[in-house]
């Protein structure tokens, strides 16, 4: 054994380190678990409420939400304090903000259904489908249903400030009255985008003037050079609205027969497109 080296048997063993754990997450905390008791217990009540349209006292509402009547009586304080609940004459109603969010649940189911139909139309007439609305004074696009091998129509140009170029905004003036459109071109000129756009404000009143109330519009290179649209008129008593479809204008012999089709399935469909108007 060479001088100077240690035993093998002198050498102390290192134990082994225990491998690092992550702490375990421990329970909530008191003060967690007390908020959202609460806020279990008072939508517990807010159901309640929302269930009784007559109304109803808050003995009756703690014992239909199952709580101890202090508990339901400071909750019920708290929630007509935040606007959510209004008392009358010692019963309690569901209150504005109750409503508002109720409004806003309606409009995205509405969003939530145009958005499904215009995805349903893109995929099956293979084109980029366009919803859109005529509201104080504007024109709005509202919903596009696109995909990578059917992009929609770039923006170039307003299309708030040229409906007079595409067919989405001939669509929406056509269902106007004569004042309102009038109204509308006299803030909106009418400008040549493209060599094919309607030259001046008098042929496009007559164009429009001509237009079946809901025939499809047609519109061939107007607002982008290589692509041709048609859009389908929605009427709901004073609102005007329209959807509409895009193609490469090489594939121009498909916009007849595919605006056929859309306005088939869009007359069926008229009444969840007109309730949707307000999206």
């Amino acid at each position: 054994m060479t001088r100077g080296t240690p035993s093998p048997v002198a050498r102390t063993a290192r134990p082994a380190r225990a491998p690092s754990r992550e702490p375990e997450a421990g329970p909530l905390d008191s003060h967690a678990t007390t908020l959202i008791g609460s806020v279990q217990r008072a939508m517990r009540l807010l159901e309640a409420v929302a269930s009784r349209e007559q109304g109803a006292p808050a003995k009756q509402l703690a014992r239909d939400a199952g709580l101890a009547l202090p508990t339901a009586y400071h909750l019920l304080r708290t929630l007509v304090h935040e606007g959510y609940l209004r008392r009358d004459s010692g019963l309690f109603f569901l209150g504005e903000a109750t409503e508002r969010l109720s409004s806003s649940g309606a409009r995205q189911k509405r969003r939530s259904t145009v958005r499904d139909l215009l995805a349903h139309w893109r995929d099956a007439i293979g084109a980029p489908v366009y919803y859109a609305v005529y509201r104080e004074g504007e024109i709005e696009v509202l919903c596009v249903a696109d995909s990578p091998g059917n992009p929609a129509v770039h923006e170039w140009a307003d299309f708030r400030e040229t409906g007079h170029a595409h067919a989405v905004g001939q669509c929406l003036l056509a269902q106007l009255d004569d004042t309102s459109r009038r109204d509308h071109l006299d803030r909106y000129p009418v400008r040549p985008l493209t060599p094919y756009t309607v030259r001046d404000k008098d042929r496009l009143l007559r164009r429009l003037e001509r237009m079946g109330r809901m025939e499809p519009v047609i519109e061939r290179q107007e607002y982008a050079l290589g692509t041709v649209c048609a859009a389908i008129p929605v009427t709901a008593g004073s609102s005007a609205a329209a959807v509409a479809f895009s193609l490469p204008s090489h594939q121009g012999e498909r916009l007849m027969p595919a605006a056929r089709r859309l306005q088939s399935e869009v007359g069926g469909l008229l009444t969840t497109l007109a309730i949707s108007i307000s999206i």
